[in-house]
């Protein structure tokens, strides 16, 4: 019939209409969910409670920690020093124009460019090296281990390598070492004349007699003002040597000192000693060298080639020349590259480990396809190994962008405090700003503010490469 259902045309039974809220899940008879559905929901209600109960505490944490902190710096940063009064954006205002914020944030610039970069490839340069040496997991070991010591204990090291003194500092106790072999240290630096108007000059250029004598004669040059561990342990008690062939001056270079102020100035007495090791020039009327000895133990020498002119002698600068100072690390013009150096010799290591990671996840058979086309190591790594290196690459550089950022503890303890203010950062700043002679917890919270927006920009770069890649 027409209007019959099909399934009941054969049948002879009429289809009953569907009853609403009766379907997949629910009881036939309209009593509701199923005991299966109802078992689903619970389980997800479980689930659900379990999650909660577990993150509770993290959540808490963060907002304890994290967000109630950071909401409530913007907010202090819009008050006086002392809190009490609405001030808008005055705090911003001022450290905008302060010279000392100025300074930090060029400072912060100089790290972001420089620190990240040279971490990055010296760990790249360490990375590639461990793979060729045969204890490469031992210097991994030990290039890693700066990392397990506090900032604040590797600035406290710092400190004492960077010390002027090369007798105390390691750095210029290593640059001496190579300087002193193009410019020794002279035997008796800070010597003088021990008459005074018989030599002229200084150290820095060489003592010269004030009176010119005509070969043959003979000379005594006496000084003082040596540290006795500067006199040689073989000098011999000084001497007047014979007197000298024609065209010749000799004469004798000795320390003019007796203990007890007993002796006579001027005169070799019997306790004075020969002074090793002076170099004596003859100089003619225009100047110039014509003949020079260096003294014996004795204390004496024989210029020749005066011939019969007038000369007059000259003790040489190179027996004054002091040893080399070494270099200011810790002044005005060097202190934030010390910093930075300080800095790279903890995090060269973290650098090193991960690019290590990266590096073994190179196919081998790429690489050596490189070396079978003719390309030489440094074609290998300029154009195989970093091109397939760049994400690992990436990553560490951002990663120490964020915390040289944050840069904090060897910037408070590396310089000393006479030039703080020239090493200083924008976190070093903020603390000092804060907690320090001025005590402007507004200007303060401006400054954790600017310096919470710098980070972002990183932090939102990595978040991003690092959804890219799970994607």
């Amino acid at each position: 019939m027409p209007g019959r259902p099909p399934a009941a045309e054969g049948r002879g039974e009429v289809a009953a209409p569907a009853r609403p809220g009766v379907g997949a899940g629910a009881d036939p008879e309209g009593a509701g969910p199923t005991a299966e559905a109802r078992a689903r929901r619970q389980g997800r209600r479980r689930q659900v409670t379990v999650a909660a109960v577990f993150l509770a505490p993290a959540v808490v944490l963060l907002a304890v920690w994290v967000a109630w902190p950071v909401v409530f710096t913007v907010w202090r940063s819009f008050y006086d020093a002392g809190g009490g009064d609405f001030v808008g954006l005055e705090k911003y205002r001022q450290m905008l124009e302060g010279d000392a914020t100025r300074r930090a944030i060029a400072n912060n610039a100089v790290w972001v460019v420089v620190a990240p970069t040279l971490a990055t490839g010296i760990g790249l340069v360490f990375a590639v090296l461990t793979e060729r040496i045969r204890f490469g997991t031992a210097f991994k070991v030990v290039v890693f281990m700066p990392m397990a010591i506090s900032f604040l204990a590797a600035g406290v090291i710092f400190r004492f390598v960077y010390e002027g003194d090369p007798d105390r500092g390691l750095a210029n106790a290593l640059l001496s070492g190579v300087v002193e072999v193009f410019e020794p240290p002279g035997p008796y630096p800070g010597a003088r004349p021990s008459v005074p108007g018989a030599l002229t000059g200084d150290g820095d250029s060489g003592f010269v007699t004030a009176e010119a004598y005509r070969p043959p004669a003979t000379v005594r040059l006496g000084l003082v003002a040596i540290a006795p561990d500067l006199v040689p342990a073989d000098a011999e008690p000084a001497a007047v040597p014979p007197p000298p062939p024609p065209g010749a001056v000799g004469g004798t270079v000795w320390l003019d000192f007796t203990r007890g102020a007993a002796g006579e100035r001027g005169a070799i007495d019997p306790t004075e000693v020969g002074l090793a090791g002076v170099r004596v020039e003859a100089l003619d009327a225009t100047g110039d060298v014509v003949g020079a000895d260096t003294t014996d133990e004795a204390g004496r020498f024989v210029v020749s080639g005066a011939d019969d002119g007038p000369v007059r002698l000259r003790l040489a600068a190179s027996t004054f020349r002091p040893p080399w100072g070494g270099f200011t690390w810790l002044g005005p013009s060097l202190v934030t590259p010390a910093v930075i150096g300080s800095f790279l010799w903890i995090w060269a290591g973290f650098a090193m480990v991960v690019i290590a990671a990266g590096l073994s996840a190179i196919p081998r058979e790429t690489l050596e396809a490189a070396r079978v086309d003719g390309a030489n190591e440094w074609q290998v790594l300029r154009r195989v190994t970093v091109p397939l290196l760049w994400p690992v690459l990436l990553v560490v550089a951002v990663t120490l962008v964020i915390n040289v950022l944050k840069i904090f503890d060897l910037v408070l303890v590396v310089p000393p405090g006479s030039v703080q203010d020239d090493a200083t950062v924008v976190a070093l700043e903020m603390w000092r700003v804060s907690f320090g002679g001025a005590r402007d917890q507004g200007l303060g919270s401006a400054l954790g503010v600017l310096l919470f927006v710098l980070v972002i920009p990183a932090m939102a770069f990595n978040i991003r490469r690092f959804r890219s890649e799970q994607q």
